[in-house]
């Protein structure tokens, strides 16, 4: 047996391997060890190998895929390997195969599933030029080529598009450029080097065209050219490994779909990260934390959830598209019993992109057939209700009316029981009546009972035994006990079967005879039972793409639904969208802080060419970080064609979102938070152009204030002048609202506050014009300072005067270079106007210097 482990082992080294024994998935030698350590599993040794003892652990076959989910958790990947001979006639040890290889991206068994996640396998193209992504359990593959036009360099846009999609599991080419180091740094991913071999264009080619079934890819933008290789080389690497690992072909794999760059709004990797769309910016706080996907999210399936999902991480430029959505979700909002109807329907459908899959591969449950069927008689009474709809609603209402999947669900409904058991192999699938031979099997085994009554009755009558019993286990089958003392009177031609303290078992002709026609019953019932299925499992292939297409109409109409909830019961408005560089909000709220509240402070915001840099100063805890983060998730809301928590609104065409946020240092990567901070906005000075959105809140407070004023004033400069980017700029240093004297593009804002019986008050409004006073004391005085800190604090503020920052920068201007000299020039103003506090200064001009 351990010669025929090592050789399967051989062809499997980088994976634990399943071995089964039994009842049980027995994992040997460094397997156990690296298993018992993540499970927490005994560790045992039996025998001896190579003059070694056999290190083993093992788990129960029944439970096995609650160890699988912390195995593919901790990274690892697991060859399952199963008995396929007959112990009956096996000479030696049982043959046995690996049946799968289970990896992070190659999921598909619902039980090692997110429910409302994909677990995406993705592919870079060994040239870096394109990625391409599948997923394995609805077989759904998309892919994106390099595009430099629309992106200042490949190594940014590969990391947008690996932070955007965030796979499960990571394929590169053996000669790619690309460090381990440096993606799992970026990521939670797990990485698998495969040989070069195996990124090849045409046999990704080759691969689609048989799959698909068709005879030219042309129809989905894979044309030939360059791009179009280097994805085809990206998806050939990822229906190799899937196929290699699900042991059989991708029957299911849908169409490719190509994702362009300029189809999609960009958020950059920090964005996503610090206004939490799906994820809490702290990973101990996920649940219970709200983010915008767990807000928005009132889908009554797991796969409109998805659905939701991909939406808000890739938000569409195209306003022809989101028109058609905005339509769809406001005729459902109108029509609300039609809706309420709908969404009652929705309930009662399952999976069908994951369950099609699994029909797809022939490994479907039965209850996962009556999952099916149930799931198919939804779908015409959702079609009929959108009927007449809108043109995309009906376009979605097509594929949930096909006559193949109402004859499938009439089908599996006639055939199987109303409650079918969790597996084939344990029988009791089809219903009485479906086929006679399966019937007659059955009949010989249920009528063993009343067989059985009667010759015990006529045992003891004719022995004159009264406490004989006819019975049956496992081991021994069927047996005539007799107890100990009675076993003289026992006849002659009783055969005695098994001795126990206090019994005799015996076994007579006829018992004998009715055993082995009872017991080849149940196993020719089984077998039967197994022939019925699997003949159900291929009369039901034509199903799978029908049901696929289904599956995506149902997810979508899902996420309408979802979002029309938005208008009718929190009275959400649908913005207008246009192509140019603003964002119109009259009366706006944050969409995750807001919903179910009463009493949140609402507040507006126009920006455009015109005034696109916005100077936002007030006290901490105002409320500036939270009215940053809601323009931009509105914009994302808008931007997927949801309607908006404000009374009215005008988006534009937004294609970049981009957010220096929050205070963190890097400590793995030996970056201070400084570091962070001037990293971060060296990406944004880089990257954001005039439709670019950009938050920038409290830059350069990981240094001294002289320096710290300096790069904020000349990062908020570069941002009005060259990016010419939309922004909203929140800082403490009120210096920075006389930019707005320089440059006719910056306007001041300030988030209000007052003292009331010396208490600070939040008002949470945003207002026109710079801050009065920052209120710093008052809010270190909240957060629970002692008096005697704060006084003294109040006696440090008499000590400073700003004459130490005229001294700076008149250094500064001493040294200036002529690229420079224009913001140091109005740096020194603002401090001039700060050392004469007599001197009459103008409306825009801060009122306080540094420490008032």
């Amino acid at each position: 047996m351990m010669q025929q482990y090592l050789r399967i082992k051989a062809s499997h080294r980088d994976a634990l391997l399943f071995y089964r024994m039994g009842d049980f998935y027995e994992l040997f030698f460094d397997d156990a060890l690296a298993a018992a350590k993540i499970l927490g599993i005994t560790v045992t040794q039996r025998g001896q190998s190579a003059g070694s003892p056999v290190v083993m652990a093992g788990v129960p076959v029944v439970s096995a895929e609650n160890y699988l989910v912390k195995l593919i958790q901790a990274g690892q990947s697991v060859a399952v390997c199963e008995q396929v001979g007959d112990p009956a006639t096996s000479k030696g040890p049982v043959e046995r195969k690996v049946v799968r290889v289970i990896t992070a991206g190659t999921l598909h068994e619902q039980g090692l599933l997110p429910e409302k996640d994909s677990a995406w396998l993705a592919a870079i193209a060994p040239s870096e030029q394109a990625i391409a992504w599948l997923d394995v359990s609805t077989g759904s593959i998309h892919f994106c080529p390099y595009t430099a036009q629309t992106q200042p360099s490949c190594a940014a846009w590969l990391e947008a598009m690996l932070q955007a999609l965030q796979p499960a599991e990571l394929l590169l080419a053996e000669s790619a450029s690309t460090k381990n180091e440096a993606l799992q740094d970026l990521l939670k991913v797990t990485l698998r080097r495969r040989p070069d071999w195996e990124f090849d264009a045409d046999q990704g080619e080759a691969l689609l065209k048989e799959r698909l079934g068709v005879a030219s890819l042309a129809g989905f933008e894979l044309t030939g050219d360059k791009a179009s290789q280097e994805a085809l080389s990206c998806m050939a690497a990822l229906i190799q490994y899937a196929e290699l690992s699900l042991g059989q072909p991708l029957r299911y794999l849908q169409a490719p779909r190509r994702q362009s760059n300029h189809q999609t709004l960009e958020i950059d990797a920090v964005a996503r990260r610090t206004l939490e769309i799906t994820t809490p910016l702290f990973s101990e706080a996920q649940a219970q934390t709200p983010t915008l996907l767990s807000v928005m999210d009132r889908c009554q399936t797991t796969p409109g959830s998805r659905q939701l999902r991909q939406w808000l991480t890739n938000p569409l430029l195209d306003n022809h598209a989101l028109a058609a959505r905005q339509e769809a979700i406001a005729w459902l909002a109108e029509q609300l019993e039609t809706t309420k109807t709908v969404c009652a329907f929705l309930r009662g459908t399952s999976d069908l992109a994951r369950l099609s899959s699994r029909l797809a591969l022939k490994q479907s449950r039965p209850r996962e057939l009556m999952a099916i069927a149930q799931s198919c008689q939804a779908l015409q009474p959702i079609a009929q209700r959108l009927q007449p709809s809108t043109s995309l609603l009906e376009t979605l209402a097509a594929p949930l009316d096909q006559h193949v999947l109402t004859t499938a669900a009439e089908e599996l409904l006639k055939r199987l029981v109303d409650e079918p058991p969790a597996l084939a192999r344990d029988g009791g699938v089809f219903r009485e009546g479906f086929d006679s031979l399966l019937d007659e099997l059955r009949g010989l085994r249920q009528n063993s009972d009343q067989f059985l009554l009667e010759l015990e009755a006529r045992e003891k009558a004719a022995t004159g035994i009264p406490t004989l019993k006819v019975g049956f286990n496992a081991v021994h089958g069927y047996f005539i006990e007799v107890s100990a003392g009675q076993a003289t009177k026992a006849p002659s031609h009783y055969q005695r079967r098994q001795t126990l303290k206090n019994a005799e078992r015996f076994i007579t002709p006829e018992l004998k005879a009715f055993e082995e026609k009872a017991l080849s019953a149940q196993e020719r019932a089984l077998a039967r039972e197994r022939e019925l299925y699997d003949e159900l499992l291929e009369w039901l292939q034509p199903t799978v793409r029908p049901l696929q297409a289904a599956a995506e109409a149902l997810a979508q109409i899902d996420v309408f639904q979802s979002l029309a909830s938005f208008i009718v019961n929190d009275d959400w408005q649908m913005p207008a969208l246009s192509n140019e560089a603003e964002i119109e909000i009259l009366d706006g709220r944050h969409p995750v802080l807001a919903t179910g509240l009463t009493d949140y402070t609402p507040n507006s915001i126009g920006m455009n060419t015109a005034q696109r840099l916005f100077v936002i100063t007030g006290p901490n805890m105002g409320g500036k970080s939270t009215f940053m983060r809601q323009t931009a998730l509105l914009v994302i809301l808008a931007r997927i064609g949801a309607p908006l928590p404000a009374r009215q609104a005008r988006i534009g065409g937004i294609d970049r979102i981009f957010t220096r946020i929050g205070a963190a240092d890097d400590l793995a990567g030996g970056r201070s938070t400084f570091m962070v901070e001037m990293t971060e906005a060296a990406v944004i000075l880089n990257r954001a152009g005039p439709k670019s959105l950009v938050l920038m809140d409290e830059i350069g407070r990981g240094t001294s204030t002289s320096d710290g004023l300096a790069l904020a004033w000349a990062i908020a400069e570069e941002l009005a002048k060259t990016n010419a980017c939309l922004c909203l700029f929140a800082t403490h240093y009120f210096e920075l609202t006389a930019l707005a004297n320089e440059r006719p593009e910056v306007v001041n804002l300030h988030v209000s506050a007052v003292e009331h019986n010396d208490q600070l008050v939040f008002l949470h409004q945003i207002q026109p014009g710079p801050a009065s006073k920052s209120f710093g004391l008052q809010v270190a005085q909240l957060a629970g300072l002692s008096a005697d800190v704060i006084q003294n604090a109040v006696a440090a503020q008499a000590m400073f005067q700003p004459q130490g920052l005229v001294r700076t920068l008149s250094a500064k201007e001493e040294h200036k270079t002529p690229a420079s000299g224009g913001k140091t020039t109005a740096l020194r103003k603002v401090a001039a106007t700060q050392a004469s506090p007599n001197q009459e200064k103008d409306s825009g001009a801060p009122q306080l210097g540094l420490f008032q």
